[in-house]
């Protein structure tokens, strides 16, 4: 089993907005980076761990806990003319954009960005490191545990 911090910008999909959906799973469309995908498709296990992260927001951190629930498969959006995400290289027959499902296992406090940087036990989290913008970073079991051990 790994661990996943997975980010998401809450007015795309935030972590009530993954509550309210049909089995509280969402595809994680639109990663247009190439090792968040090869993340996604060579790594991520039906049943891994997934801090869900909100970015690009006011106040960003860790507004839940999910599972990854299907494994990678292609991202819809990439043959879609008409979606920001669309990719006029990719093809059917060689997609280049993957994403797998992911599913809620429940919302918790919102874990700041700030209360983050300022755990000691969190010091070595990918997300802290300078220049890192990866929206898909793995977790150390011993860091995740911690977080859900606060949360």
């Amino acid at each position: 089993m790994r661990y996943w911090l997975m980010k998401s910008e809450p007015s795309d999909v935030s972590i009530d907005d993954l509550a309210a959906m049909p089995d509280q799973s969402v595809a994680w469309y639109g990663i247009r980076n190439y090792q968040a995908r090869n993340f996604m498709r060579d790594q991520m296990q039906v049943g891994d761990k997934v801090l869900f992260y909100h970015s690009s927001c006011a106040e960003p951190g860790i507004a839940g806990l999910a599972e990854v629930s299907r494994l990678a498969y292609p991202d819809e959006t990439q043959f879609d003319v008409k979606h920001k995400y669309f990719d006029a290289k990719a093809t059917r027959e060689a997609p280049r954009w993957m994403n797998v499902d992911v599913k809620l296992v429940r919302k918790t406090r919102l874990m700041a960005l700030k209360e983050i940087r300022d755990t000691p036990e969190l010091a070595t989290m990918r997300i802290l490191q300078k220049g890192n913008r990866l929206s898909i970073t793995p977790i150390d079991p011993r860091e995740y545990n911690y977080i859900v051990g606060v949360l």
